[in-house]
């Protein structure tokens, strides 16, 4: 069993069976349905809820993780391990990150005084949230020290990144989560917009007239990121679009050097900031000498 405990939650979109193959807690966030709260890839699937937001005339509100649900999560891997992280998307999209930095401090004076939680803002979303929870999943499995798998993510946090195109802003708009990418809203109908994401703000990357060339702008914006020689693991996101990302896994692999691949769909709560029909990319470098 790894001696450090790692905590996520549901917006880390990480494949299904890596949350058990690694060891890793899984927090929901919520999904509000009308009257109805459900947890995120608990009581709501992907293969229910996907279908539903493409026809939906309201997209639906959702809400991350209370204090008590972290403080629950915090207590049951106290009693297994001294030494707890719990990794967070971007503090300036989600209340998540505050929210478990106060049940952290409630809990800190029932548990013993040598346990350790650290919560980390990842200062991202998605899949490079996702990355940094498997990378240190990975590294707590291989006996590294919490201090070790903190300095971990803390090279891996301005290296991630992430690009994600989709049919329309529209979701991301009406979600309150467009940042500095507000202004392609008015030119909506003809373009496929490319965001990625800064210092934890949403921005634009630019447009292109077709999926195609969304496609083939992902893959130069990846090229110029890397340096000579280095490989990336690769993490490919979509929302209901399997054939298309697909597509733009293999151009990327054409590329440029991946040294791991993983291809998951975004959890329910994030596919109503996205939309049905979106593909994006989510990777960090992998150097000679490794991160």
């Amino acid at each position: 069993m790894s001696q450090v405990a790692v905590i996520t939650d549901s917006c880390a979109s990480i494949p299904d069976e890596m949350y058990a193959e690694l060891d890793i807690t899984m927090v929901p966030y919520f999904l509000h349905i009308g009257t109805h709260a459900q947890r995120d890839l608990v009581e709501v699937t992907r293969e229910e809820f996907f279908p539903y937001l493409a026809t939906a005339s309201e997209v639906p509100k959702t809400a991350n993780p209370g204090v008590g649900d972290y403080v629950e999560a915090f207590r049951r891997a106290a009693q297994k391990t001294k030494d707890i992280i719990s990794l967070h998307m971007t503090s300036i999209g989600s209340g998540a990150y505050q929210g478990a930095m106060i049940a952290r401090d409630m809990v800190k004076a029932e548990l013993p005084p040598d346990v350790r939680i650290e919560v980390v803002d990842t200062r991202n979303v998605a899949m490079c949230h996702g990355w940094m929870t498997i990378e240190a999943a990975r590294a707590a499995r291989a006996g590294r020290s919490l201090d070790d798998i903190l300095a971990l993510i803390r090279r891996m946090i301005p290296v991630t990144k992430m690009i994600q195109t989709a049919d329309t802003l529209r979701y991301l708009y009406l979600g309150g989560r467009i940042g500095r990418a507000k202004h392609l809203v008015a030119s909506l109908l003809n373009i496929k917009p490319l965001i990625s994401m800064e210092d934890g703000v949403i921005v634009a990357l630019g447009t292109a007239r077709s999926r195609l060339g969304a496609y083939k702008r992902i893959v130069q914006l990846i090229e110029k990121d890397i340096q000579p020689g280095d490989k990336i693991k690769l993490a490919m996101v979509h929302v209901a679009a399997l054939s298309d990302a697909l597509e733009l896994q293999q151009m990327i692999q054409k590329s440029v050097n991946c040294v791991e691949t993983l291809m998951t769909q975004l959890s329910p709560v994030l596919s109503v900031h996205t939309g049905p029909g979106t593909v994006g990319v989510c990777y960090f470098p992998v150097g000679p000498a490794g991160l």
